[in-house]
């Protein structure tokens, strides 16, 4: 065994080391059943009552004792949850507030879904107001029938549903800065959600319309006042691509495309236009605005990447991280999501000695390619001063690099596609800083 400290454990009868305090499941239930049952004697000591006392003699807060609220068309969250809000990233403050990011506050969430209200929003120019009825998609270019859509038509097609993520190229930018910033996880990853996506599959209405031989390319073009614009591939358009409708079973909201945005799997957020105003089919790639003064990856030969679409291999710790306390030493679970642009994850390793050594930890959400999955793993945190780290590994056997093996592929001014480990410190006085490691 080396030097690095480890908390020894038993389980089913055999010893056990594992690095840094993680501990098997068993384990962290066990101990964990020991610390509740202490903290109910103690509730019962405090109150006088002994254990297994009737509740109702506990029925004393003033909500336990007043007739509740009435029904609500559109339900809301608690007012206890109001300060669980979107971070914002608004480049040009009030001169255009409808333009930047508005981060998912990851580090507030559990699961893999996102709710519909904080799911990650990056628009150009504010969000438009639609009226459905007047609002049209129209497909053209190179096919043998020019055709119109309206929201009415587009919903009597035959559906799909699909769980995806959607993360913007930028996601992480903030943690490519000189010095590590010290804002909560979402502000600084959030550019990232995952939802539930009911639409119409992209091929259909794609062979409806005829495609010509030579229709290689499709331009994709939004409503919104900048007209965002993305030139995406055939390939991908005839393979997972949706006409996105619903949301978590809702109609889209108008922040993320209402009513009608294009939905491509595991690439790039912006190239999935929203408020889809115009598919037009074309022989090769368009070079808009949009993908070639934005979303390039250049290099340190002075060249740049062109059309990078797809996300990487990515995870972030969630729980505990940047900015959170922890208020004694004993067990906790360290939780995080984690991503992939390719399909699948297939493992998350954990560490909890700055890199030194890794421990795999438990997936939910893994039978799915290209959404969320959420990591766990018990720890016990002794009281010292400790570097968390998270690595993600995909179907496809891409691991999530290092942050400096990550910067050392591009030239300085690289924005885009940062999908590095991420690094937390525990201090010895509990509270959790972001750091680069």
């Amino acid at each position: 065994m080396n030097s690095i400290d480890r908390t020894k454990r038993t389980l089913m009868g055999r010893s056990v080391s594992e690095p840094n305090g993680t501990i098997g499941r068993r384990t962290f239930l066990a101990r964990s059943a020991g610390i509740a049952g202490a903290a109910v004697a103690g509730v019962a000591a405090s109150t006088g009552l002994a254990p297994g006392a009737n509740a109702q003699g506990l029925a004393g807060h003033p909500w336990e004792r007043v007739y509740g609220a009435a029904f609500a068309g559109y339900g809301q969250p608690s007012r206890f949850e109001l300060p669980v809000v979107r971070h914002f990233l608004r480049p040009y403050g009030d001169l255009a507030p409808g333009s930047g990011a508005a981060l998912t506050p990851i580090e507030s969430l559990e699961g893999i879904i996102t709710p519909s209200s904080l799911h990650n929003v990056r628009n150009h120019s504010g969000t438009p107001d639609i009226d459905p009825k007047q609002h049209q998609l129209l497909l053209h270019g190179l096919v043998a029938r020019p055709l119109t859509f309206s929201m009415e038509s587009l919903w009597r097609y035959p559906m799909t549903t699909r769980t995806y993520f959607i993360e913007c190229a930028g996601n992480s930018l903030r943690n490519l800065a000189p010095k590590p910033l010290q804002l909560p996880a979402g502000a600084i990853h959030g550019n990232i959600s995952c939802s539930e996506w009911t639409g119409v599959p992209l091929r259909m209405l794609l062979e409806e319309a005829g495609l010509q031989p030579q229709a290689k390319w499709l331009l994709a073009e939004g409503a919104d006042s900048a007209h965002m614009s993305r030139s995406i591939p055939l390939d991908k358009a005839l393979d997972d691509t949706m006409i996105a409708l619903y949301q978590n079973g809702e109609r889209l909201r108008p922040e993320q495309g209402y009513p009608v945005r294009l939905l491509l799997p595991g690439w790039e957020g912006n190239t999935s236009v929203k408020w889809l105003r115009s598919l037009k089919a074309t022989e090769g790639p368009t070079h808009t605005k949009d993908e070639t003064s934005k979303y390039t990856d250049p290099l340190p030969d002075g060249r740049a990447l062109q059309f990078t679409f797809e996300m990487g291999v990515k995870s972030v710790i969630t729980r505990p991280s940047s900015t959170m306390t922890l208020p004694r030493p004993g067990f906790y679970e360290i939780s995080g999501i984690a991503w992939s642009g390719a399909g699948r994850i297939r493992r998350v390793e954990v560490s909890t000695d700055g890199g030194a050594n890794w421990v795999e930890a438990a997936l939910t959400g893994a039978e799915r390619a290209k959404c969320l999955v959420r990591f766990r793993l018990p720890w016990e945190w002794t009281g010292q001063a400790v570097v968390l780290l998270s690595r993600a590994t995909d179907e496809k056997g891409h691991v999530q690099p290092p942050r400096k093996e990550w910067i050392a592929q591009y030239a300085p001014d690289a924005r885009f596609h940062n999908n590095s480990i991420v690094s937390w410190a525990v201090n010895a006085d509990g509270s959790v800083k972001n750091v680069y490691n």
